[in-house]
């Protein structure tokens, strides 16, 4: 029987590497498929999804009114911050007052975390950039402010930078509890629903294997830590993979409705797309 290659994209980050080792070790198969692993940062998979152009993909929460044409959500995948997220730091300003009519530097256009800034904030300007470029032009005083997704929300401090507002912290509080999605992997929409549930568990199986070997997952994962130790990368995968990413259920679905809902009210997202799970 000849293998079907599917197109899987996922960001070089360690969470998300965590996720797939059961998949991209082999160690979890799909019967008749062959996963192609595509390693690109998150505001590429986002454009590469306007595009379709995987099969599976990982993208911000943000993109997927944009691309809800073409993809269905997986209930499988979700990054959610729990009391955690993405986090305005300077050097020079203490709070979201004093950057009234100033200029933070924010990780793209489609991110979940320049959504929420968006969203959440008045009269205060923003640059996109490459995520992984945000804490050095800030340093270098070209930003005001920073909003650091990834690794960077763990390391501010011991490069000193001061915590503005954490958006997973804020969220929490304004929500009464809701996890705050981030990343989602979706699935195109002509592969049909068997396989794309199928894909799915696919997924599952390989996120149950990374929590139970972790001896193997997360030195794996850390290939992609970018400078931050075992100990910071172990930490770092399990805040955004954790139970919700197992399935996000309920509370996860809630979640999504209303940031979508509030990111339409303040006219950035054009519509409320329908959130359904496979």
């Amino acid at each position: 029987m000849t293998e079907r290659i599917i197109k899987v994209g996922h960001s070089p980050d360690p969470d998300d590497a965590f996720m797939f080792y059961g998949l991209a070790s082999e160690k979890v198969k799909l019967e008749g498929i062959t996963i192609a692993h595509q390693l690109e940062d998150i505001q590429t998979l986002n454009m590469r999804a306007l595009k379709g152009e995987l099969e599976v993909t990982a993208i911000s929460a943000h993109a997927f009114p944009y691309v809800a044409d073409k993809y269905w959500i997986m209930a499988t995948g979700a990054s959610m911050g729990e009391g955690y997220g993405p986090v305005i730091v300077s050097k020079k300003y203490k709070t979201l007052e004093e950057l009234i009519g100033k200029t933070v530097a924010t990780p793209g256009v489609y991110t979940t975390a320049t959504l929420l800034f968006k969203t959440f904030t008045n009269g205060i300007s923003n640059v996109d950039i490459p995520f992984d470029q945000i804490m050095d032009r800030v340093n270098s005083g070209e930003f005001d402010a920073g909003l650091l997704i990834h690794e960077g929300q763990l390391t501010y401090q011991s490069e000193g930078f001061t915590k503005i507002l954490d958006f997973g912290e804020f969220w929490e509080k304004r929500t009464n509890g809701l996890p705050l999605p981030l990343g989602l992997d979706v699935v195109r929409k002509d592969l049909g629903e068997d396989l794309a549930r199928k894909l799915s568990t696919g997924l599952k199986e390989s996120i149950h294997y990374g929590y139970t070997h972790q001896e193997e997952s997360i030195p794996y994962a850390m290939k992609w830590g970018r400078g931050i130790d075992y100990q910071l990368g172990s930490k770092f995968v399990k805040m955004y993979v954790s139970e919700l990413t197992i399935d996000m259920g309920e509370k996860g679905k809630q979640a999504l409705d209303l940031l979508f809902k509030l990111g339409h009210e303040k006219g950035i997202i054009p519509f409320v797309p329908e959130v359904v799970l496979y």
